[in-house]
């Protein structure tokens, strides 16, 4: 299962949210309970049955787990669903010290709304006894942290976003080979020179509005958000105050990027961005077949390629180019990511919080992190994988990615996010369609942002 950005938890209706807490409790047995030699590991199982990469590495872990502890069991307990789906078994299992697993795989993106609830313990006391903590990078190490300053999870990796472009289309529109656009203005250009010299390829995607979810906030809209500015500050979330930052000039230039795009017909139709599957299209036909010139998008597009996948494309590495994407004026840092991923948590009515501890311990060695981020087209957190060349060759594009997370930033993933999230990607779709004008469209976030936040908004 790949890291990838996922979509907003999603209002279930409650016919929908019953069916979806006794599938939980059934998942999960009977629990926990209060065995003391069984450790319950509870994970994010892929919808796709051919992508076993999670099934297998935790298979593995399971093996080392018992040989190292004897008379101690680990049973996985697999949740095979979409993404808010499984947020809501998740939460459903998390409620009851009977169905509660000792160890839950935590998306950073949502991951505060369980430690809000009360869900999830708190790490330091094991985190402050275990050494390999210092080999973790300080960006991951805050990626499960809340607003208390306590810390709930261990990343198993990250993600990283870039430019991706295709070389073949490159060459048909007189482009060089290694582009690297230094402002945003150098992207709108290529994108431009591609339409007019290679009518028959879509320019330029960036993911918008409500249909792509988090990925068009993240991939999209944060990727330029970010890069305005002087870089010194988080442009969404004020920690010093605890409150979110209305829409400024940095947030109007981001919506126009978005809605020059589409004006001037640089990226998909409007109807195809607006699918639901738009990156499902972007991995799985316009990439792959040639006809898309630039995808801003993250660092595990390969994994869909790989043997195995179902979606073959051994050749990607020949024909597509990597650039990280600019700053908005090329001012320092000069790039722009933005990171993600997921976490092991241990939840508050786990039956054995030592012993789940001791299994992220056998997860997160540098061998078996390097296994798993390896094989799972993801990013090293530990600065011991990220310097050992082995990692860096396994796969092209790793050193790439791994070198942005240096200059990435994380979501301000607290509790208001989501509403947060969503408030952003109706503005986006406001101007992709063509239905608002940015100011238009950065007021009506502005409204929405004070509800999402109870009122703890910074006006600009």
């Amino acid at each position: 299962m790949p890291v990838r950005p996922t979509a907003v938890r999603s209002a279930l209706p409650a016919l929908l949210a019953a069916a979806l807490t006794a599938t939980a409790l059934t998942a999960c047995g009977s629990g926990s309970g209060s065995d003391p030699d069984t450790l319950k590991v509870s994970f994010k199982q892929s919808t796709d049955n051919s992508i076993k990469v999670m099934d297998e590495f935790l298979a593995g872990i399971k093996k080392q787990f018992e040989k190292a502890n004897p008379g101690k069991k680990v049973e996985l307990v697999p949740i095979k669903a979409p993404d808010s789906e499984y947020y809501t078994k998740v939460q459903q299992m998390l409620r009851s010290p009977k169905t509660a697993p000792d160890l839950v795989y935590e998306d950073t993106f949502l991951i505060n709304s369980d430690i809000t609830s009360g869900y999830l313990k708190p790490l330091d006391a094991y985190l402050a006894k275990w050494p390999d903590w210092n080999q973790f990078i300080d960006t991951a190490r805050t990626a499960a942290k809340a607003e208390d300053g306590k810390t709930y999870g261990v990343p198993d990796g990250t993600d990283t976003r870039g430019l991706w472009f295709d070389k073949g289309v490159f060459a048909k529109a007189g482009l060089p080979a290694d582009w690297q656009p230094k402002t945003w203005d150098e992207v709108l250009d290529a994108a431009r020179t591609i339409k007019e010299k290679v009518p028959d390829v879509t320019p330029l995607n960036v993911y918008t509005g409500k249909p792509a979810g988090e990925a068009a906030t993240m991939q999209g809209f944060e990727m330029l958000l970010y890069g305005t500015g002087d870089g010194t500050a988080d442009p969404l979330y004020d920690t010093a105050t605890k409150k979110w930052i209305a829409g400024g000039q940095g947030f109007k230039d981001a919506l126009s990027f978005v809605e020059t795009v589409y004006k001037e017909k640089l990226g998909p139709d409007v109807e195809t961005a607006l699918d639901p599957n738009i990156q499902t299209i972007v991995r799985g036909d316009l990439l792959p077949n040639g006809k898309l010139g630039i995808a801003l998008d993250g660092s595990w597009l390969p994994q869909d390629w790989l043997e195995g996948s179902g979606h073959e494309w051994p050749e990607w590495s020949q024909k597509l180019g990597l650039a990280h994407m600019p700053t908005q004026h090329g001012q320092a840092p000069g790039k722009v990511s933005m990171s993600g991923g997921w976490t092991w948590a241990i939840p508050s009515k786990a039956a054995n919080p030592d012993l789940a501890f001791d299994f992220i311990k056998t997860m997160q060695t540098k061998a078996n992190a390097q296994k798993w981020y390896i094989a799972n087209s993801g990013i090293a957190v530990r600065k011991d994988v990220a310097e050992d060349p082995a990692y860096a060759d396994a796969q092209p594009g790793i050193e790439f990615f791994t070198d942005l997370v240096a200059s990435t930033h994380y979501r301000p993933a607290y509790p208001a996010y989501p509403k947060v999230s969503t408030a952003i990607q109706e503005a986006m779709e406001g101007v992709t369609t063509g239905d608002m004008s940015v100011e238009e469209a950065a007021k009506a976030y502005d409204e929405e942002l004070k509800t999402a936040a109870d009122g703890k908004v910074i006006e600009k």
